[in-house]
């Protein structure tokens, strides 16, 4: 299967050599190749580098991993006739620019409208999946928690979308929970801002999420 992954920052790099290591041929798509240089001669040739519309058009699955705050105009980038039908993993987060307080991040939407469901919104005819969102990139990998799988949380409105992401999120070595619906991003945003706390106020970043069940 062939990934396309806008956004060529660390989170985008990290996913992109996950995807290599099980085995996928990878795009990823940027505005600047030559930050990529590096990056290409490790990954080989299951990798190649393109625009954000080229890499949309080669990808039979997308990730969204870019700032939150540029969403909406990296899918516009990558053309919404190279999106219609696709199943997008979205990463982003929206993340302020404010300062935190205390260690609590500042996002620039709302607890009644999450990221995702303006972005499902605006292209209505993409499978929009939510994942790899609450965690850092260093765990995005087949983590390593003492042999307990971390719980991913996802959520989205098209149950087939949800199954082929779980399929990638199991190889990746996660135990999926899926909330739901678009909606439930509502929630699942949120957990980044959980997630970073422990971060921002003791520099203290290597965990992880798991819903425990009887």
């Amino acid at each position: 299967m062939k990934i396309g992954i806008l956004g060529s920052g660390i989170v985008g790099q990290t996913l992109a050599n996950g995807f290599i290591k099980h085995n996928y041929d990878i795009m990823i798509g940027t505005s600047n190749p030559s930050k990529l240089s590096e990056w290409k001669k490790k990954a080989g040739n299951k990798a190649s580098i393109g625009s954000f519309e080229k890499t949309a058009r080669f990808g039979q699955i997308v990730v969204l991993a870019v700032k939150g705050s540029a969403a909406k105009e990296a899918l516009k980038i990558a053309g919404v006739e190279n999106l219609n039908g696709k199943i997008i993993i979205d990463v982003t987060n929206p993340i302020s620019d404010e300062k935190p307080v205390n260690g609590v991040l500042k996002f620039f939407t709302s607890f009644e409208k999450s990221l995702m469901e303006e972005l499902q919104t605006e292209f209505p005819k993409a499978n929009f999946v939510k994942a790899f969102n609450s965690i850092g990139n260093a765990f995005m990998v087949n983590p390593e928690f003492n042999g307990i799988k971390p719980t991913m949380f996802i959520c989205g409105n098209v149950d087939n979308a949800k199954k082929e992401v779980s399929k990638i999120l199991n190889k990746f070595g996660f135990e999926v929970e899926d909330m739901g619906k678009v909606e439930a991003a509502r929630a699942i945003e949120p957990l980044c801002m959980l997630w970073c706390i422990p971060g921002l106020l003791k520099n203290e970043w290597g965990h992880a999420f798991k819903l425990l069940k009887k």
